[in-house]
């Protein structure tokens, strides 16, 4: 499993990577794996206005649907419509082709609420551990 140490993860397994004032957000390797292979993504729209903690997009594996939650508030800028025909690349890639979105957040402070890699990776150990 793949912990990236430039990313920063959510307690719900999606990840982001802040450049200026814009984070790529996408899920986890862990996500991933647990969810199976995915068959679709149902993306918002750009314009989408995400707060915090808030379900903004779907994926769907052939084991189950997800709610995927904004690891930041701000503004969807950008959607990968890549993986609207290609929705394998969130397995294959989670942490490069397979991104969701870009969003302008509304207030960068807020990643300093997310995990680092050390963090995210003592977690999911612990959530696995647990099972």
């Amino acid at each position: 499993m793949d912990f990236p140490k430039e990313l920063k993860y959510t307690d719900q397994h999606e990840w982001a990577r802040l450049e200026g004032e814009i984070a790529t957000v996408g899920i986890s390797d862990y996500a991933q794996e647990r969810l199976g292979d995915i068959v679709f993504v149902e993306l918002p729209e750009i314009g989408t206005e995400t707060k915090k903690g808030e379900a903004f997009c779907v994926v769907e594996s052939v084991k189950a649907a997800s709610d995927i939650y904004a690891p930041m508030s701000g503004e969807v800028t950008e959607i990968n419509k890549n993986i609207e025909d290609h929705p394998e690349l969130v397995n294959e890639a989670p942490y490069g082709d397979g991104w969701l979105v870009r969003i302008k957040v509304s207030d960068t402070a807020e990643i300093d609420d997310l995990m680092d890699s050390d963090k995210y990776k003592k977690f999911v150990e612990e959530q696995e551990g647990s099972e």
